[in-house]
């Protein structure tokens, strides 16, 4: 079943009142796991005390897990990468070379102090993103992140494309999102993703769904969604910290 959160107002929910560009980087490196969320809490602390533009930080990860806080110790059934754990939701999952993550600190007390609305318009911006390559993703109710259908393989079957994974400190957000463009996905099978069990419900990408997408075309169709649903930003140079 399709979630009602797809009726939420969602390219008015991140609207700035009086506010300035949403600063857009890049990172050139693969950035430890530890190191970017070190940089997220500074900034994001940042954000909240008027000291520092919002910020969508795009990178990718060396191979490692993360679990959230529905996180279960059984998820994990090869610890072949580091597992860390992180305060974001959501349960486990994979980030390696191959996947473009997304970190966004946004000021929602400024914005629209809705958490629900949030991830949906989160959800939002990766249909969007997919929607440049023809890939319909879409939400489902009982599951986190964008899926897309997949009847090659069978009645009902349906692949996870991105994640989504969000905290907020005094009304800023960090951590964000992950869209699958050509990662090994042989590293899912290692966990439980996203606690999600049922053998109709895999791991996609971009690639293994046949498209010739770089991570370079997914960050311009990213930066066009994202102003599409959230506003506008402002270009700053690659870099490999925040």
């Amino acid at each position: 079943m399709v979630n009602d959160r797809q009726s939420l107002d969602l390219t008015t929910f991140a609207r700035v009142s009086g506010g300035g560009e949403v600063e857009w980087r890049i990172s050139d490196r693969q950035v430890p796991y530890p190191e970017s969320v070190a940089d997220m809490e500074a900034r994001a602390a940042a954000i909240a005390a008027g000291q520092a533009s919002e910020l969508v930080w795009l990178l990718e990860h060396p191979p490692l897990y993360t679990s959230g806080t529905s996180g279960k110790p059984g998820d994990l059934l090869d610890p072949r990468f580091p597992m860390f754990e992180t305060g974001r939701g959501g349960q486990l999952t994979y980030h390696g070379p191959g996947q473009r993550v997304a970190y966004v600190m946004l000021d929602l007390k400024r914005r629209r102090p809705d958490v629900r609305a949030y991830v949906a318009a989160l959800e939002e911006w990766i249909i969007r993103t997919l929607a440049a390559f023809n890939v319909r993703g879409e939400r489902r109710e009982d599951r986190v992140g964008v899926w897309v259908a997949r009847p090659d393989k069978g009645a009902g079957y349906e692949d996870k494309i991105a994640a989504i994974g969000v905290r907020l400190r005094r009304w800023v957000s960090f951590h964000g999102i992950a869209i699958n463009v050509e990662p090994e996905l042989s590293h899912f099978s290692a966990i439980i993703p996203c606690g999600v069990v049922d053998p109709r419900y895999g791991v996609t990408s971009l690639v293994d769904l046949g498209l010739p997408v770089t991570t370079a075309d997914v960050d311009v169709a990213l930066r066009q969604a994202f102003e599409d649903v959230f506003g506008a930003t402002m270009a700053r140079l690659p870099e490999t910290t925040i």
